[in-house]
């Protein structure tokens, strides 16, 4: 019979990336809760603590989104210590610059900036003093600065994530141009530039490969389904492997040259033949895909 036996409790900084650390509980099987007061995370608690529950693994994010609530998050995680909950609080920050990056591109308004003319900066500075005494207390600090979504969950995974933790494994595949730089954050890289090249016919270089014509072509002397009887087979074997190890997170980089075509027909292909693995979490992203393609 099921008690609850791990509780993690994210907080943080609005912005430091907690979504996606709570993504890493909800993959290997936790119950989650996103912005829970802190009241209710005693409420939860105790339910879970219940006989007859069904959970013994919980995450709940609390941070300053839920106001006045928060103040009493501290009270909370003591009076839990008390009951002999194993809990667990995963600390997210990052320095200002990071934040009011983040803040400027998705164009949220800051939780803190709701009422009143208060700036995003203003914002930062006061979850600062609100959350110094869950930094304090706090069992795993991460600083998210230069870190993204996917190294973030990787991080997680391996400081705070048990081994053999049952999940599926989160897969991306990523097309990038090795012109515009490497691919960051690849555990693997499929170099596939020695396919037919659509950028050197003149009415194929601005189509994308998205478009069945850059398929076609793409595929048009063999080459690329000879690349599928080998690749496919080595992904096939090795990505059990990474689930029974208990990984989190991978990410498969597929470049050609400029990242618009080559790069793209394959990690859509791949994406598509994964996605129903019911082992897996497969996204795809196209790093390059949106350049304007140069001139030959």
């Amino acid at each position: 019979m099921a008690r609850l036996t791990d509780l993690v409790v994210i907080s943080g900084f609005s912005g430091a990336g907690k979504s996606s650390a709570m993504n890493v509980f909800d993959d290997a099987g936790y119950f989650c809760v996103d912005n829970l007061p802190a009241e209710m995370i005693r409420s939860l608690a105790a339910l879970f603590l219940h006989e007859g529950s069904n959970v013994d693994r919980a995450c709940v994010v609390s941070d300053p989104r839920a106001g006045d609530y928060f103040d009493v998050l501290a009270d909370v995680l003591d009076e839990l210590d008390a009951w002999s909950v194993g809990t667990r609080v995963l600390f997210l920050e990052a320095d200002e610059d990071q934040l009011l990056t983040r803040y400027k591109e998705t164009r949220r308004r800051h939780p803190q900036a709701r009422n009143g003319n208060v700036t995003v900066s203003d914002g930062i500075q006061r979850e600062r003093v609100m959350l110094a005494p869950i930094r304090e207390r706090a069992d795993t600090v991460i600083d998210t600065t230069g870190l993204s979504a996917s190294a973030l969950r990787r991080k997680i995974a391996s400081e705070m994530l048990a081994p053999n933790e049952p999940g599926k494994l989160a897969v991306t595949f990523a097309s990038f141009g090795h012109k515009h730089g490497p691919a960051r954050d690849a555990d693997v890289v499929l170099d596939v530039r020695f396919l037919p090249n659509p950028h050197w016919v003149g009415e194929l270089r601005p189509l994308t490969g998205f478009d069945q014509r850059i398929i076609d072509y793409v595929g048009s002397d063999g080459r690329l389904k000879d690349f599928y009887d080998h690749v496919l087979p080595l992904l096939e074997y090795l990505l059990p492997q990474y689930v029974a190890e208990g990984k989190a997170h991978l990410v498969i980089a597929i470049g050609c040259t400029g990242g618009r075509h080559r790069s793209v027909v394959i990690a859509e292909d791949l994406c598509a033949h994964f996605r129903d693995d019911p082992r897996l979490l497969v996204q795809v992203q196209h790093r390059d895909v949106d350049r304007a393609p140069t001139r030959a």
